[in-house]
């Protein structure tokens, strides 16, 4: 049976040093609590079993706090996700833990992107470029290089605007 992963990039941040101190911006905030509110309205996936993993840098878990309190899971923080580290080693991670449930990543470009690529095309520098809070959705039988298919690609802008009443 397929598993579905979650890869989101965090919400807008701000900029500040060190890299891994920097927060999101109210924007940012806006945008993660935007796609929290989409996922926990979903039934199409299996959101009570979902594993919800962010890098530790603080954008990533203050991105991930919005999914968690919406979805009402516990984020585990995963030191292997932050921005520069190698898609390869997220790929064996994920086999090794081979998950019976789906996983959401939260991260960070450049690494969204290149795994995407890599699960799905088989090559890291074929990957989506991902906007802030956007989240890719993708099946594999086993989540290996070229082995997954995107089966959906979800921006903040995407969704309706929850400020603008529709006619």
């Amino acid at each position: 049976m397929a598993e579905t992963l979650l890869i989101m990039r965090h919400g807008e941040a701000g900029a500040g040093s060190p890299d891994a101190a920097r927060e999101l911006t109210p924007r940012g905030h806006r945008e993660a609590t935007r796609m929290a509110t989409w996922l926990a309205g979903r039934d199409d996936l299996e959101l009570s079993r979902l594993r919800l993993l962010a890098s530790p840098y603080q954008r990533a878990q203050q991105t991930a706090a919005h999914i968690a309190e919406a979805l009402g899971l516990t984020v585990e923080p995963l030191s292997l996700i932050t921005p520069d580290d190698p898609p390869g080693a997220v790929l064996d991670w994920l086999l090794e833990a081979s998950p019976e449930a789906p996983v959401m990543l939260v991260s960070h470009m450049p690494l969204v992107g290149a795994l995407t690529g890599l699960l799905v095309e088989g090559r890291s520098d074929h990957g989506l470029g991902l906007p802030t809070a956007a989240i890719a959705e993708l099946e594999a039988e086993v989540p290996a290089a070229g082995c997954a298919r995107l089966t959906r690609f979800t921006t903040p802008d995407d969704l309706p605007d929850p400020g603008v009443s529709r006619p």
